[in-house]
C-alpha cells in the first residue's frame, strides 16, 4: 500500500492546508488581504478566439458590421473585424475573479467602463486589478466591498479596456472556506 505524501511545511502561499494532509487552492481573498494600493497582475493571459467572438455576437443578437463583415470594415478603415466589445470586458473581468472576488455574494456596481484600442482576434489579453477601497458593510457587517480598478491589456502592453467594479468579499475568508469547503 502506498503511503500518502505529507505535504510540505509550511504551506506553500496560495494554498491552505486540509484535514486528510493535501493542499487545497485558495480561491478569492477576504476583506482584510485587499488593501487600498494593492496591484494584482492576473495570469493565465488569454487569446480571444474566432469561435468565442462568433458565439457572443450570436447569442447577444449584435449585428454590427464592424463585427462580422470584412469588407465593411476594410471600407471604413479598420484592417480586420472588431472584437466586441463586451466579450473584451468579460474576458478582463473574468481574469480577475478566482483572486479579487471568487468568494464573492454579489457584485455591486461597474462603473467608468472605457475601451481604449480596438482588439481582435488573436489578440492576447491580461488583466491587472488594483484595490481603490475596501470596508466593512455597514448592513452586512461578516462582509467587505472592495472597489477595484480593474485594466486589460493586449499582448504589446497596450490599455483596451479599463473600469472600475465593486463587490462584496467575506470579512473572514476561512469561515467562508470551511463552511463550503473551498
Amino acid at each position: 500500500m502506498m503511503q500518502k505524501q505529507q505535504p510540505p511545511s509550511p504551506v506553500p502561499a496560495g494554498f491552505r492546508q486540509v484535514e486528510d494532509g493535501s493542499l487545497r487552492e485558495v480561491v478569492g481573498l477576504g476583506l482584510d488581504d485587499l488593501v487600498p494600493g494593492l496591484v494584482i497582475e492576473h495570469r493565465p493571459a488569454r487569446t480571444v478566439t474566432e469561435a468565442e467572438h462568433v458565439q457572443v455576437l450570436a447569442l447577444m443578437g449584435n449585428e454590427a458590421p464592424v463585427h462580422s463583415d470584412t469588407e465593411y470594415c476594410r471600407r471604413t478603415g479598420h484592417p480586420r473585424v472588431l472584437v466586441c466589445g463586451m466579450l473584451t470586458l468579460n474576458i478582463v473581468l473574468g481574469m480577475t475573479v478566482r483572486t479579487t472576488s471568487g468568494m464573492t455574494t454579489g457584485n455591486l456596481a461597474l462603473d467608468d467602463v472605457r475601451w481604449k484600442k480596438p482588439v481582435h482576434v488573436g489578440d492576447t489579453l491580461s488583466a491587472r486589478s488594483t484595490v481603490l477601497s475596501a470596508r466593512r458593510s455597514n448592513s452586512r457587517p461578516d462582509q467587505g466591498i472592495v472597489t477595484c480598478r480593474v485594466d486589460g491589456f493586449n499582448q504589446r502592453g497596450e490599455l483596451v479596456v479599463t473600469g472600475t467594479r465593486t463587490f462584496f468579499v467575506p470579512a473572514d475568508p476561512d469561515v467562508v472556506r470551511d463552511a463550503t469547503g473551498y
